[in-house]
């Protein structure tokens, strides 16, 4: 299921509401008003964006034809804070960011977490590829063969699998282009465990 912006969750969540309601489908116009939009073209692609990620149904000759799909309803989707970025590949500078981004319920962790966007393609074979988005539960402790945000020396982030071994920690890409990075246990800080992937297409 592909995630929604804040501003798609929203006009879903108007829809659900509106139809309730009255029974039937706002109108281009009724939705434009309730979000201030002035033009109709984007409404429509709001409509359309939801529609191709399976969230609505429309047919294409009447007005009031927005029929949401239910089993998509049911999975409710919370507001993770964007943190920034991540490298899959060499790692980079931590940036903090202040977006949000919806992400279904039933992707999240037990604990706080955050999303992060990846950058680099050294986790490819874990089908993480670049610009997608990693659900992080925020912890500071990982098994061994898990997904970690891991910082090094204080102020590089990556995003790598974790493995103890022999007095030091290897950081393992899932590319064999790439190689792993070794460091001493001082040198790693993990920042989060990867428990999701979303993908924008």
């Amino acid at each position: 299921m592909l995630p929604l912006t804040k501003r798609q969750r929203e006009i879903l969540d108007y829809l659900n509401d509106f139809i309730q309601q009255h029974g039937y489908a706002p109108s281009l116009e009724e939705i434009g008003r309730r979000f201030s939009l002035s033009s109709l073209a984007t409404v429509h692609k709001h409509l359309t964006n939801l529609q191709e990620k399976g969230f609505i149904k429309r047919a294409w000759n009447r007005s009031r034809s927005v029929e949401l799909i239910p089993a998509r309803l049911g999975s409710r989707a919370v507001e993770l804070p964007m943190l920034g970025y991540v490298a899959a590949g060499s790692p980079i500078e931590a940036v903090v960011g202040n977006e949000t981004l919806a992400v279904p319920e039933d992707l999240i962790g037990k604990r706080e977490s955050y999303v992060l966007k990846v950058r680099g393609d050294s986790m490819i074979d874990e089908q993480i590829r670049d610009g997608d988005y990693v659900i992080v539960e925020d912890r500071r402790t990982a098994d061994n063969g898990e997904m970690v945000i891991a910082l090094l020396n204080g102020s590089d982030v990556t995003l790598k699998k974790m493995y103890r071994e022999q007095g030091r920690i290897r950081l393992q890409p899932a590319n064999p282009a790439i190689q792993p990075i070794y460091a001493r246990p001082d040198e790693v800080q993990v920042r989060g465990v990867v428990v999701g992937v979303l993908r924008r297409y």
